[in-house]
């Protein structure tokens, strides 16, 4: 009969000077920190053929010709306007959109936009997806841009990765010192163009011609240009995966008729390659399916996915890996459509039934996202047919809240301005309500307290005045009386302006 051992006893070591008593068993050695931070693998896309990429390809060009151009096109505003079509004015305090001018107290249109382009977003979204972020996001059209860039000076996906894992020469710091220069000359050309919207963008180009642009000017041409030097040229796919929101959240816009890019994994399956001599019906007497694992859908994915996993938030269905799949299909002799843009409900439909199911575009969400989308639409287009042409802000002064006369009348004084909005000259008829027997007066200006003053107003701009009102002190019962201020162009146009009138009271 054999005798049971014990384990021996951990040695003693110099930071535990207390012996392990025997028969201890010994520690398990200490596990390594792990770090919370997978390290980024660079992707590689391969380029491809194909109708979706060529629909990339037509996005990018219409979507950067649009941005460059769209400066340069001129809107005639009349006399003393600015002609550029698109402009943000920041010192002006202006917004010229071609017919639209926006003042500062109407930026609720601009939030009405906003709130307009989010729900065209919801609605794009439970269409397909995130066909958005794979066709129109400024992210993804500089970065097929930069990749475009690197295959020119770097070669295809293969070549740049023997070029990277490579020893530097004088062949590799070429290669990369042509991309950089390029990546850096398109970054600085977007910084431009960018700076263009807010400012005259002739008037601004020729200064930086002449190097007499602002430190100001340059120094945001040199933040955008950073940035989209970063953005496009080394976190490409980081920015969609990590720093932008949206995939967090979208799958909340989805449901199973949205249209998505889908693998069929009942045809596809089971993976494994294609040999030669192999027969499609050998294949699939081996359980094997239309899938020959040829990891062409990955390669030419920006973010680096596996379309064959299912949907992940990472995709942002540009559909690269339809063209991919589709074009061995058709070499190896297979159906296209292995890889498509789907919907869930007809992809369970045709697995377990085999028959398509109906797709259904008109479905809640789409019809509720549309008609939120047609009634703000509608009523921001109604607002700017309809808006008016003068505004007015009274401000009472509070030092001294008001003045007693020597005749025991009452003044307050209010710093009185008209927003003009329209490009002529304009006069109006300022009167109050709310008050018997006031009457009121311009500061700065002799004459005589009147109940109605005439006052002009220039094109296009804010005409400030300083109006004194005063009341007989028998009118005033209260210490704060309800005060309207009426101005009246003489085209009709009317704006009032409720505040108060203070007094000593009784």
């Amino acid at each position: 009969m054999s005798t049971a051992t014990e384990p021996p006893a951990a040695p003693a070591s110099a930071q535990d000077p207390v012996q392990t008593p025997p028969g201890t068993p010994a520690r398990p050695p200490r596990r390594t920190a792990k770090s919370l931070y997978a390290k980024h693998d660079k992707v590689y896309p391969k380029s491809v053929a194909g109708p979706f990429r060529t629909i990339k390809w037509a996005a990018l060009v219409v979507l950067l010709g649009i941005y460059y151009v769209l400066p340069w096109v001129r809107w005639d505003r009349g006399p003393n306007a600015p002609d550029q079509a698109v402009l943000l004015d920041i010192e002006a305090r202006r917004f010229y959109l071609f017919f639209v001018e926006l003042w500062p107290q109407q930026i609720y249109y601009l939030t009405g936009a906003l709130i307009l382009a989010a729900l065209g977003l919801f609605l794009a979204t439970s269409l397909a997806g995130r066909v958005w972020c794979g066709y129109a996001c400024p992210q993804t059209v500089w970065t097929d841009l930069f990749l475009w860039v690197e295959r020119l000076t770097e070669g295809e996906r293969n070549e740049r990765i023997r070029l990277d894992q490579g020893k530097w020469s004088f062949t590799k710091l070429r290669r990369k010192a042509t991309k950089n220069a390029v990546w850096l000359l398109i970054s600085a050309a977007t910084g431009g163009a960018w700076i263009f919207y807010f400012t005259d963008a002739p008037t601004l180009l020729r200064d930086i011609l002449h190097f007499q642009a602002s430190a100001t000017a340059l120094g945001f041409i040199g933040l955008f240009t950073g940035t989209t030097y970063l953005l496009a040229g080394f976190a490409r796919e980081q920015v969609c995966c990590y720093m932008c929101p949206w995939p967090r959240f979208q799958s909340a816009m989805l449901d199973e008729d949205s249209l998505i890019v889908t693998y069929e994994d009942w045809r596809g399956e089971g993976r494994g390659p294609l040999r030669k001599s192999q027969s499609w019906d050998e294949r699939q007497a081996e359980g094997l399916g239309d899938c020959i694992d040829c990891f062409n859908c990955v390669q030419v994915c920006p973010v680096g996915i596996d379309i064959r996993d299912g949907l992940q938030m990472q995709c942002i269905g540009c559909g690269l890996c339809i063209d991919a799949c589709d074009d061995i299909m058709t070499k190896i002799d297979r159906p296209k459509g292995l890889v498509k843009f789907d919907t869930q409900t007809n992809q369970i439909a045709v697995a377990t039934t085999g028959t398509p199911a109906k797709y259904r575009l008109l479905r809640p969400r789409t019809l509720i996202y549309s008609l939120m989308m047609v009634v703000l639409a509608g009523l921001i287009a109604a607002g700017l047919l309809l808006r008016p042409g003068l505004d007015i802000t009274v401000l009472r002064d509070r030092a001294p809240l008001f003045a007693v006369l020597s005749d025991g009348s009452v003044r307050n004084a209010y710093t009185f301005k008209i927003a003009n909005m329209t490009r002529d000259p304009r006069d109006y008829t300022l009167t109050v309500e709310g008050v018997a027997d006031a009457t009121m007066f311009t500061a700065g200006e002799r004459q005589d307290p009147v109940t109605s003053l005439r006052l002009a107003a220039a094109p296009d701009t804010v005409s400030t005045y300083r109006i004194l009102v005063t009341v007989p002190s028998p009118r005033l019962k209260d210490a704060s009386t309800p005060l309207t201020f009426r101005l009246t162009s003489a085209n009709g146009e009317t704006a009032k302006r409720d505040t108060v009138f203070m007094g000593p009271g009784n």
